[in-house]
């Protein structure tokens, strides 16, 4: 199966002082053995504007609360969450009042690698002191292993046009902080951080068949 999703995420632990709710977009590919054992690896894309952790740049800023561009004029700079995760999985599909034998309750979980950072935006790349090389020292840049899980609903039409899925979605992340120095604190990040989503998750599924309908491929 090829499974497209969109997600709603509340941060929790470590995470949620630094981001608030993002969203992300996913792919997976999974592959539905006759025992309804799904067996799949899956990606998401997580993007969010919505920035706690706002007091990492006041270290460039003058008194008036700007950062001055090489122009003389004050600088437009703008945050963003942006991260990503890409996992394996092994679930299982239950069948519930439905006579579809491909349609229930879908479980799955396994491992996944977790990173994000804060994007830092300066529109009109006019400041000297956020170019390419300063801005590793100020954007977070985190990372690390961790596990990941879905509960939800999954519903495969006969028609093979209506295919959708529901559900919530957990991560939790074992993390640490990638650069090695943050400008703005004078000092490296070696704490060890635990990094947690949870959000509902919707999607859409195109279902591939191998040799019956009743052997299905996802992603």
């Amino acid at each position: 199966m090829i499974k497209f999703s969109y997600s709603l995420n509340v941060p929790s632990g470590d995470l949620a002082d630094r981001f608030g709710i993002s969203s992300s977009l996913g792919l997976n590919f999974s592959i539905k053995t006759k025992k309804n054992l799904f067996f799949g690896v899956d990606a998401g894309f997580i993007f969010g504007n919505n920035i706690k952790e706002n007091g990492i740049l006041d270290s460039l800023k003058t008194s008036s609360g700007f950062i001055i561009e090489q122009n003389g004029n004050p600088a437009t700079v703008r945050l963003f969450e942006r991260g990503y995760t890409a996992s394996i999985h092994i679930g299982k599909l239950f069948r519930l009042w439905s006579k579809n034998k491909s349609s229930g309750l879908l479980l799955y979980g396994g491992s996944t690698y977790f990173q994000h950072k804060i994007k830092i935006d300066d529109i009109g790349r006019q400041s000297p002191q956020l170019t390419k090389g300063y801005l590793k020292g100020y954007d977070r840049l985190t990372s690390g292993f961790g596990f990941h899980e879905f509960i939800g609903y999954m519903y495969l039409g006969s028609n093979r046009i209506l295919n959708f899925f529901a559900g919530f979605d957990f991560t939790q992340g074992f993390t640490k902080s990638q650069r090695s120095y943050n400008y703005d604190t004078m000092k490296a990040d070696a704490d060890n951080r635990l990094d947690m989503l949870s959000g509902i998750r919707i999607g859409w599924i195109l279902p591939l068949y191998k040799a019956t309908p009743q052997q299905y491929y996802y992603q």
